[in-house]
């Protein structure tokens, strides 16, 4: 049985990876407008890949996943190293903006994938529908 204080951290982790999910995918689009130095193909990946790797822990929540804590705790290494590379236009309040949504993302998961263990999939709850 899940706590209610476990169930408020999924919750927040979830509202967090689908906000740096929204914005890493809008910050993408900045930059392929702004042209130049911000097209910069391994910071647009990063940004897309971390995009993508916070939609997955989304799901993987949405579905009580056993793997949750591992992409978790891959998400949370994932959003660090997007802020580092965004941080690197500290003067564009955009790419700061991505990067510090991407700090919040990368602390909620680090933090779910350390509390994982009180969270995982189990087989009486999992009904055909879910597949």
């Amino acid at each position: 049985m899940m706590t209610e204080s476990i169930l408020t951290a999924v919750e927040a982790t979830r509202e967090t990876c689908i906000e740096c999910h929204t914005i890493c995918i809008d910050t993408l689009q900045y930059c392929k407008t702004k042209g130049g130095k911000y097209m910069d193909m391994a910071m647009m990946s990063m940004m897309r890949d971390c995009a993508e790797m916070c939609m997955m822990c989304v799901n993987m929540m949405n579905d009580g996943s056993e793997f949750m804590g591992n992409a978790c705790s891959l998400c949370a290494e994932m959003c660090d190293r997007t802020a580092m590379t965004c941080e690197q236009m500290s003067q564009d309040p955009t790419m700061m903006y991505c990067a510090a949504i991407c700090r919040k993302c990368a602390e909620h998961c680090k933090a779910m994938g350390l509390n994982s263990a009180s969270y995982f999939r189990r087989a009486s709850l999992i009904t055909e529908d879910a597949f």
